[in-house]
């Protein structure tokens, strides 16, 4: 199959994503440079043939979903090789995939720069825990390591409810039931009505997209359960601010003084260019203490930065904090953090001084 040498070489070159694109060669993602595969063009016919091979290797019915023209997404795996999510759409009439690149195994969260600050949310006893940032930040990464942080080192029932699976876990010291969505489960809250019937001790949502979904997740926190799940927000204000917004009005007073008290933490991240050429992950962390459920509760999210700096000693810091460091340790430049910073005048004085 003409695929399977595609997904080995995607593998080989370190991308994390291949295009399968008519009018352009495949093209492989490296470090966020297209990196395009030879001179011969996709033809429609080309990208409809590799993309049937794709739904082969997957032992998975193109005509659910994809021949009735929706959009498709799920994850396979090839033996020897590694774990693939795909995403096929149709554009200009003609099929077309981006295929993400997920290797075998759980990286080490040092290796991929997973501070200690982040990776402690691991031994949470209960609560909301939220990992914020854009698509491609590596959000499901940050995830699959806490969760075989708690796998590896605590005992219980990990619940995990995915679109699709990215990483599958071991049972390690936990029992681990990870469920993919559209497969194994209709939906999101459909899946966590059923997990809290399952004795569950830590519950991953792959997303919390709307309000059903958010009232679903912080019910289970409420009850005793650790939660984590993803939003896409770029900092700890937005967040909160995204989930409050999903409500009437009239709802609003209610899901601050919930949230209040449910909320662990938030670790909003991004993935930018290093002086090196390698991608650094940088993030902001907040863990909820007095000062904040206040702040959240009379609706004073404009003061968040200002907590979250007071919070360093318990691990906190914003992302501005982050790039700064960086950029005093030169692994990133002035202008990657001038270009990524939350607050863009006080950052420019700050660097300034250096």
């Amino acid at each position: 199959m003409r695929i399977e040498k595609l997904l080995e070489g995607a593998v080989k070159g370190g991308a994390s994503d291949l295009f399968l694109i008519a009018g352009m060669p495949a093209t492989y993602k490296v470090q966020k440079h297209m990196e395009r595969q030879g001179e011969d063009i996709l033809s429609p016919q080309d990208t409809r043939e590799l993309i049937s091979e794709v739904y082969g290797l997957a032992d998975r019915n193109r005509a659910t979903r994809f021949d009735q023209g929706m959009d498709d997404d799920f994850s396979f795996a090839v033996p020897g090789m590694g774990r693939f999510r795909i995403n096929a759409f149709r554009q200009r009439g003609s099929y077309a995939a981006v295929i993400r690149v997920i290797q075998f195994g759980l990286p080490d969260p040092k290796a991929i720069g997973i501070p200690d600050e982040v990776m402690d949310f691991a031994s949470s006893a209960k609560g909301l825990v939220l990992i914020t940032g854009a698509a491609g930040t590596g959000k499901s990464t940050t995830l699959a390591c806490i969760i075989d942080r708690i796998n590896s080192t605590l005992e219980g029932h990990i619940v995990t409810m995915e679109d699709p699976i990215e990483y599958v876990h071991r049972h390690k010291r936990c029992i681990v039931s990870q469920r993919e969505i559209a497969v194994d489960v209709p939906d999101y809250p459909e899946a966590l009505s059923s997990a809290m019937r399952e004795s569950p001790d830590v519950i991953l949502l792959g997303e919390m997209r709307n309000q059903k979904t958010i009232s679903a997740a912080m019910s289970a926190a409420e009850v005793g359960v650790l939660l984590f799940s993803t939003m896409h927000t770029f900092n700890a204000a937005s967040t909160i601010g995204r989930i409050v917004d999903a409500y009437p009005a009239m709802q609003q007073y209610q899901i601050k003084m919930q949230l209040a008290l449910t909320l662990e933490g938030i670790v909003c991240q991004q993935m930018l260019p290093g002086v090196d050429g390698t991608l650094i992950p940088v993030f902001e962390v907040l863990r909820n203490n007095v000062a904040i459920q206040n702040m959240i509760r009379e609706d004073k999210l404009h003061q968040l930065d200002s907590a979250i700096q007071a919070g360093s000693n318990q691990g906190m810091c914003t992302m501005d904090m982050s790039l700064l460091r960086l950029v005093k340790e030169g692994r990133i430049t002035k202008e990657t953090a001038l270009m990524n910073c939350i607050h863009l005048e006080t950052m420019n004085k700050r660097l300034s001084q250096e």
